[in-house]
């Protein structure tokens, strides 16, 4: 596949007009874009943030509450700030925008304002026309935005041979040069694994002052066409510059990853993460996504709705899963479905968890859970080293002190 264009639309905050942006989103989609939709109520830190780390051609603003010109100006301006004033500023209001608006935001840094009664062929041959090919980019040392254009580069790779090669500069993907703990999030579309992870995240932020994180989130995309990258739009606490988010489209591979997940975990286990978790797109019975020991630690979420008893014999991730978390068991059949699962597990006769939760609960008990079964090892390995370190140090102490006599 030729690399598609990718751009990010978002609605500012104090708007929650969401409408006309999903269609102007479903329209680019058809058309082989993909769109990385961060969802309403947005402020400007949030658009830009998301931007650079998701390195998208373009921005697209759909503004209907007013505040339009100091809004998409304040984003031109932090881009220019943050070195990523390739990343161009579009957008639209319906009538909200006059064309007098319009000449002045110009002026301000963006690019573009489609008007009311504008077709979505318009917008999309715009689109296709101006952000096709990248504008000329300029050298910049800042962290995040390096990283995400290596991993544009690495997604983007023309062919398998160069894909190849890239990944083999990148990989083995467990390397011993590495310090982050890879775990993997996989499961039935609907389960909740978006809202379970950003919720992981914030304990994250709120428990270890100095943990970052960075998630790769997959969505489906068909050949010859786009995708509609929308996790972000649901990742509320994940809005955060300690964590880095990436968002994949699996551009025509089965399976729940993308044809480069592996040559781009590879590059962010060995960059300065804690934490880097993988989110696949909704699988079903057949897919085992994490080959090639990909991950250190994989979670299976589940929902108490998977239909007959006959239907757990046939999810083969259960067998392999280390934890499996059956999500919203505030549902009626919960009970059941607890019992159940945790039936099908002893057949496999190894160390499994089984965690109940309900993640868009406030403070959910079973998310603390999983969150302390998730940390444990690295805890404990961190203790280990400390403990290494200091029988090091008292030799070396002890050494010295000989010496002294």
């Amino acid at each position: 596949m030729a690399s598609p264009i990718r751009i990010l639309t978002a609605v500012p905050i104090c708007d929650g007009h969401d409408s006309a942006i999903n269609t102007i989103n479903l329209e680019f989609i058809r058309n082989g874009i993909e769109v990385v939709y961060l969802g309403f109520h947005r402020n400007v830190s949030d658009i830009v943030r998301a931007a650079i780390q998701e390195d998208a051609a373009a921005i697209g603003i759909s503004s209907y509450n007013g505040g339009h010109i100091d809004f998409f100006a304040e984003v031109a301006q932090q881009l220019k700030r943050e070195g990523a004033r390739d990343i161009a500023v579009f957008g639209g209001g319906g009538g909200t925008i006059t064309h007098d608006d319009a000449r002045l935001m110009k002026k301000k840094g963006v690019d573009q304002i489609f008007f009311a009664g504008t077709s979505l062929a318009d917008m999309v041959d715009y689109v296709k026309k101006h952000y096709g090919k990248r504008r000329q980019r300029r050298a910049n040392s800042k962290p995040d935005l390096a990283l995400a254009r290596k991993l544009t580069e690495l997604e983007d790779a023309p062919s398998s041979r160069k894909r190849r090669q890239k990944s083999n500069d990148a990989s083995p993907a467990r390397t011993k040069n590495q310090t982050s703990k890879v775990i993997g999030f996989t499961g039935p579309g609907g389960a909740g694994k978006t809202t379970l992870i950003d919720e992981l995240v914030l304990r994250f932020l709120q428990r270890q002052p100095k943990t970052r994180i960075a998630i790769l989130s997959h969505d489906p995309s068909v050949i010859g066409e786009g995708a509609l990258l929308g996790d972000r739009a649901t990742m509320i606490n994940s809005q955060d510059d300690r964590v880095f988010m990436r968002s994949m489209a699996t551009r025509g591979q089965a399976g729940g990853l993308s044809p480069a997940t592996e040559s781009c975990l590879a590059l962010l286990a060995r960059s300065k993460f804690d934490y880097v978790i993988i989110e696949t797109v909704g699988t079903g019975q057949e897919a085992l996504p994490f080959r090639n020991k990909l991950v250190d630690q994989t979670v299976l979420v589940m929902n108490p709705d998977y239909g007959a008893r006959l239907q757990l014999q046939k999810i083969v991730m259960l067998d392999v899963a280390d934890i499996v978390v059956v999500n919203k068991t505030d549902l009626e059949r919960a009970k059941a479905a607890l019992s159940e699962i945790e039936q099908r597990l002893t057949q496999n006769k190894r160390k499994q968890e089984i965690v109940a939760t309900v993640a868009k609960r406030h403070r959910d008990p079973g998310v603390d859970e999983l969150f302390e079964l998730i940390t444990k090892e690295t805890v404990a390995a961190v203790y280990d080293r400390r403990k290494q370190k200091g029988r090091r140090s008292q030799s070396a102490a002890a050494v010295k002190a000989k010496r002294s006599l």
